[in-house]
């Protein structure tokens, strides 16, 4: 059985892949755990301080976990998790581990062939399973949304800076056209704020104590 925080700490809201404790098939696989009769522990830890740890053996092709988890306020129960695990050829010969993910979403069997397994809730499913998107989606949005803009603003001869004022109309483009691309950066950088915003608040914390 797990120790430190053991292996789900109390529950945590998150839609965010990088907030999870994750499975890593191909870690299991170089480090020997998922050979037959394989047992131990899975510890994660933080600025060298322990986190989380996860009884695991080996069984045929299923790994099963063992660890405590509590929801927020709650008692700790004891979970035993079965993972199955599936060996394809490679190309140029030997194999390679998948997990198949025992999600069951509103008494949908996933079944998926992944290699991370998340720790979303207090079982490690699929990221599919937990709806889980990673923070790079977010940036990018925003991302995207500046680069738009600034590429309008280098068209009209300014600069990639959105606290810098617009560029005067360029001699011979017309009055509405300067407009409209005046327009097109305005609502560029409105897109860029309003997604930033709403990604730095996706990743603090719902209250400080």
């Amino acid at each position: 059985m797990g120790g430190y925080n053991s292996g789900r700490p109390p529950m945590y809201r998150t839609s965010m892949v990088e907030d999870c404790l994750s499975l890593n098939v191909n870690y299991l696989h170089r480090q020997g755990s998922l050979r037959n009769g394989s047992a131990g522990s899975l510890q994660w830890s933080s600025n060298g301080r322990g986190l989380s740890s996860v009884g695991f053996r080996m069984e045929g092709n299923q790994l099963t976990l063992n660890y405590r988890y509590r929801s927020s306020g709650g008692e700790w129960e004891c979970i035993e998790e079965p993972i199955h695990v599936v060996r394809n050829p490679c190309r140029f010969g030997g194999t390679r581990p998948y997990f198949i993910c025992p999600g069951v979403m509103n008494g949908v069997v996933c079944g998926r062939r992944v290699v991370m397994l998340y720790a979303g809730s207090n079982y490690y499913f699929c990221r599919h399973c937990y709806r889980l998107k990673y923070s790079s989606q977010y940036a990018g949005s925003w991302d995207r949304a500046m680069t738009r803009a600034n590429k309008i603003r280098e068209r009209l001869g300014g600069h990639w800076e959105m606290d810098s004022m617009l560029a005067p109309r360029p001699k011979g483009m017309w009055h509405r056209t300067y407009e409209r691309l005046c327009n097109e950066v305005r609502l560029a950088e409105a897109e860029g704020n309003h997604d930033f915003l709403n990604y730095i608040r996706r990743r603090m914390p719902n209250s400080v104590k």
